[in-house]
């Protein structure tokens, strides 16, 4: 019996980048979350603390800063490729690389009925996400694309259902047909690499989160298990370059107050709103001749996990 070195990775995680373009007086902000993963054959950093093929992760913080004055910051999938592509194809002992990037929402403050030039305020929790992977095992690299968005936070005042469901003797769930529908979905979406790269990331993006919000509102929904999959289906019915979809959806429940010691009526208007413990549904739906994940979904967190 032999004790080895497994699969091993590093890189710098959740480096904050505040790109400000200022060009002309109106402003424009970039405000991302980025954190890069090398891969390559580090045995010896590891066994023998030789770092003469270690980047350092200071380096790749560097980088990133660099690259957004360099290069811009300008669709985030395009940055991350180009981050991911310098490491492989620039750095000798790197064969893989992960890029994942957050980016922030910033709305312009009107004064006054005018958009102000420079000044902004955060648009909601909610997050746009990109993964990208690149191989290159001294071949040309490849690449994979998985974007996303988290904390999308939605509601439905009625059209939910929930009855029918299994019970043993410690269900004491009550079955409702008329329920509020609400979560905070977490959405990524692998593009397919053969076909090319959509004409705007941007564009493709905003199309996929109309579809998941217009599917959400216009589903009457039996279970959340439901919704999740005509939203999933209806994203990869309208774009061909999506291979599939994973969506998580933790149910915000919303309680009925009981009004009755009050001697008043409560017909669906008044609720408690609990934040724990909550339902989780999760679902992907994918192609079923989708190109090859590869190591698209490899992130740091499922590395560890």
């Amino acid at each position: 019996m032999a004790i080895v070195l497994g699969p091993n990775q590093y890189g710098k995680a959740e480096t904050r980048v505040v790109r400000i373009y200022r060009d002309t007086p109106r402003h424009e902000i970039r405000d991302l979350n980025v954190s890069t993963v090398l891969r390559g054959d580090f045995a010896a950093a590891h066994t023998h603390g030789d770092q003469a093929g270690v980047l350092p992760t200071d380096t790749q913080k560097n980088t990133v800063f660099a690259y957004a004055k360099e290069k811009g910051v300008g669709e985030v999938e395009d940055y991350a490729l180009d981050l991911a592509r310098h490491f492989v194809t620039d750095i000798a002992p790197v064969t893989g690389a992960r890029v994942e990037v957050e980016e922030y929402r910033w709305e312009r403050i009107s004064v006054a009925g005018r958009p102000h030039p420079h000044a902004f305020a955060r648009a909601s929790s909610e997050v746009r996400t990109t993964a990208v992977t690149v191989t290159g095992d001294g071949q040309t690299p490849r690449h994979w694309v998985v974007s996303g968005l988290d904390g999308l936070v939605v509601l439905k005042s009625t059209g939910s259902e929930f009855h029918g469901f299994l019970k043993d003797r410690y269900t004491t769930l009550a079955e409702t047909d008329d329920r509020i529908l609400a979560t905070s979905l977490t959405a990524r979406w692998r593009y397919q690499v053969a076909g090319g790269k959509p004409e705007r990331w941007d564009d493709a993006h905003a199309q996929i989160r109309q579809l998941l919000l217009e599917r959400f509102a216009e589903v009457h929904s039996l279970a959340l298990q439901q919704t999740l999959w005509e939203m999933g289906k209806a994203v990869l019915e309208a774009r061909n370059d999506v291979a599939e979809i994973r969506l998580s959806a933790p149910n915000k429940h919303h309680f009925l107050a009981d009004l009755a010691p009050f001697g008043l009526d409560n017909p669906g208007e008044v609720f408690h709103a609990a934040d724990r413990p909550y339902g989780l549904i999760q679902a992907t739906v994918e192609r079923d001749d989708a190109e090859d994940a590869g190591p698209a979904w490899d992130s740091a967190a499922a590395f560890a996990g």
